[in-house]
């Protein structure tokens, strides 16, 4: 009789410690409803942080590649010596280079093609706010995939315009969002042959009202964005949907 007693006492306290069902259910749908609140900042959290360091890790890599030309022609390339089309074959050697896509957009070897000359291309890119197309006249220059999958274009034409520009889609072309000051970012080489990021002083796009704004049309839009990501830690998590 003890025994019995002992084990109904038992049987009840594990029942009295045991969940129902309705309140398991209950709980996992607390979980769920906090997953679903949360995943989402997560998930843009990640991607924000994926791109500052593709950016970055490209900014090295242009800036030691344009030094290793300065190297081996004992000069450094500039708007003023380098001749139209140019820094594509000079830099190449330089990078982990996939592919050659040619000289322009409107090539239709181009990886990257501009979409006013040839319709039915696909991978188009946009403006910061991703309301109208950029100017791919900035982009027509020549183009190099590289091994990790980055896009680099360049704007390298008549040495009497005076202007050299490197700009490289860090995470592909093949992946969106495709626009200029989210994955699309532009360096400018000086005249003194120095490699700076679109939108630092000295830049030829450097007014953020214009070239780096959240309520601008412009086809250039998100040119100047490029100082703004490498400076402000914060940039890539208010970047217009």
């Amino acid at each position: 009789m003890k025994s019995n007693t002992v084990l109904t006492a038992k049987s009840n306290s594990l029942s009295k410690s045991a969940f129902t069902l309705a309140e398991v259910l209950i709980t996992l749908g607390i979980i769920g409803v906090v997953a679903a609140l949360t995943m989402p900042s997560l998930v843009a959290d990640k991607r924000a942080k994926e791109l500052e360091t593709a950016l970055k890790k490209n900014a090295s890599i242009i800036q030691q590649a344009v030094l290793m030309i300065s190297y081996e022609d004992g000069i450094e390339p500039t708007p003023l010596n380098l001749q139209s089309g140019e820094l594509k074959e000079k830099i190449k050697p330089y990078l982990n280079v996939l592919k050659d896509c040619g000289r322009g957009t409107t090539d239709l070897a181009a990886c990257v093609k501009n979409t006013a000359y040839i319709p039915d291309a696909k991978n188009t890119y946009k403006i910061y706010t991703k309301s109208n197309n950029i100017a791919y006249a900035y982009l027509d220059d020549g183009q190099l995939l590289l091994t990790d999958g980055a896009l680099l274009m360049f704007e390298n034409s008549d040495p009497k315009f005076k202007q050299v520009f490197i700009t490289v889609d860090v995470n592909g072309y093949l992946k969106p969002p495709n626009a200029w000051g989210h994955d699309l970012f532009t360096f400018d080489l000086t005249e003194k042959g120095k490699v700076l990021p679109m939108g630092a002083e000295g830049t030829k796009f450097a007014d953020d009202a214009l070239y780096c704004s959240k309520t601008s049309n412009n086809t250039l839009n998100g040119i100047g964005c490029t100082y703004k990501a490498l400076s402000d830690p914060d940039y890539f998590k208010n970047l217009p949907k």
